[in-house]
């Protein structure tokens, strides 16, 4: 019986190889480009069958990549004749404890079904702003929502985990069980093993919002430009947010895009956002939506089966006017030809209740700024594409970086996983700049829990001497 024969008589769950029917199904992803052709996609039931595809990749030889929503467009997910642990068909559901504000969410839920089954008994959480984007993924990296002012960081509300790490072990991680394995994977990504639960602190939320798009015409960027800056210096912390988006909209004239969130009535809604109402907007689709609506106000351009190159960087805590006229202008001159277009979005989400854990709490670093993300959709998957959309996102987001700034942004974000070389080298860099003053504590749980860099496809830490 072969190694592979053997895996399989034990796997509880689907086992796909190239030549089984839905294998293309089951290697796709959310950004078309990231799609990678495995050599086995494991539809993994349980803990147990983790630890199973951990040895058997071993084994085999085979790299190993974790999918839960399998959002990551630089293919993090996706394992070039590797083996694939497959979160989303068996262990995606959500179980709310309401009476301890607890939410048990699997490894591959996707945050539609965490705000939908919390909302139910008057609970949320912070959750991704893309709601079909995965859990873990989100959270591993850090985590931003609408609920961010409110609540902080999504790791912040991470009270537990499973994790199988790369001996196959299954093991608890919280404040009390595994520490330091705690504290690595809030923020550190997958460096540390495969998240088969989450366990969450759900907060009181009401049923609805005031939030929704609410659309200008390229002359009102200046007065969107003042009207914004008064709002961050009064920006109540516990209630607001806002995302605003440089694009193309209907018949691809250009635009800007702000995406409003008050956690309240329409009426209050609209008092605290008057001032931007106040400027005649082209188009306001914002009112009183029910919660779980939030996480979705992006869908419509955000949809699966597209060719999408993304890249972040940290905004500064005032943009100079001049940077951000000269932005809008080159964003609707890269997005001219019909090949591409580009989403250039600004996040203001308050930042005080994250900035208020110490740097050193979690393996996320704090002293945060907003998030700023250029997102390039294109119709073709080919090398010429690819670097046009490339260089494109590397401009546009250098022009509020500035040189030296350019890589260092939200890892999530990250337009490449800085994933292990073929060569075996470990590239390290990127990591220590994304994980800055915690990376050395990191590179030691990376030697107590993989020391053999099995996990290597985001950020890859290398291991303490």
């Amino acid at each position: 019986m072969s190694s592979l024969d053997a895996f399989k008589a034990s796997f509880k769950g689907d086992l796909v190889t190239p030549s089984d029917a839905g294998y293309d199904a089951a290697i796709a992803r959310w950004a078309k480009n990231a799609a990678r052709k495995a050599a086995v996609v494991a539809f993994v039931k349980d803990t147990e069958d983790v630890s199973r595809a951990i040895t058997y990749a071993k084994a085999a030889k085979l790299p190993i990549a974790i999918k839960g929503g399998g959002h990551n467009t630089a293919g993090a997910s996706s394992s070039e004749g590797g083996l694939v642990i497959d979160l989303s068909r068996y262990l995606n559901g959500v179980t709310v404890d309401a009476e301890n504000k607890l939410g048990y969410v699997g490894g591959g839920a996707i945050w539609e079904t965490v705000d939908k089954a919390a909302i139910e008994h008057g609970l949320a959480t912070v959750g991704g702003t893309v709601n079909h984007t995965g859990v873990g993924g989100l959270i591993l990296g850090g985590g931003y929502g609408w609920l961010s002012g409110a609540h902080g960081l999504a790791i912040d509300n991470l009270v537990q985990a499973t994790v199988v790490t790369a001996d196959g072990s299954i093991l608890t991680a919280s404040e009390s069980e595994n520490p330091d394995l705690f504290w690595g994977i809030r923020g550190a990504g997958s460096n540390f093993g495969v998240v088969t639960e989450f366990v969450l602190k759900l907060h009181p939320q009401r049923r609805t919002v005031y939030c929704g798009m609410v659309i200008y015409s390229p002359d009102a960027l200046e007065a969107l430009l003042d009207v914004t800056q008064e709002w961050r210096n009064k920006v109540s912390m516990e209630k607001e947010g806002m995302i605003q988006a440089f694009t193309r909209g209907p018949g691809n004239q250009p635009c800007i895009v702000l995406f409003l969130f008050y956690n309240g009535s329409e009426e209050e809604g609209r008092a605290n956002f008057k001032a931007f109402l106040d400027l005649k907007p082209v188009a306001d689709m914002s009112k009183e939506h029910p919660y779980e609506v939030l996480n979705s106000l992006q869908n419509q351009s955000t949809y699966p089966g597209q060719n999408v190159y993304m890249k972040g960087c940290f905004g500064p805590e005032t943009f100079p006017r001049t940077i951000l006229l000269h932005l809008f202008q080159r964003v609707t001159e890269l997005s001219a030809p019909e090949a591409y277009k580009i989403a250039f979005l600004l996040e203001y989400f308050p930042l005080a209740r994250a900035n208020a854990v110490p740097d050193n709490a979690t393996a996320y670093r704090r002293g945060l700024s907003a998030n700023v993300l250029c997102l390039v959709f294109a119709t073709e998957d080919n090398e010429e594409t690819f670097k046009y959309s490339r260089d494109a996102a590397h401009e546009l987001t250098s022009l509020v970086a500035g040189k030296g700034g350019n890589d260092v942004g939200y890892g999530n974000y990250s337009p490449d996983s800085d994933a292990l070389p073929t060569d075996g080298s470990v590239p390290g860099s990127k990591a220590k700049a994304n994980f800055g003053s915690n990376y050395k504590r990191l590179q030691e749980i990376k030697k107590k829990f993989d020391p053999e860099l099995v996990f290597n496809k985001w950020f890859v830490i290398a291991p303490a001497a």
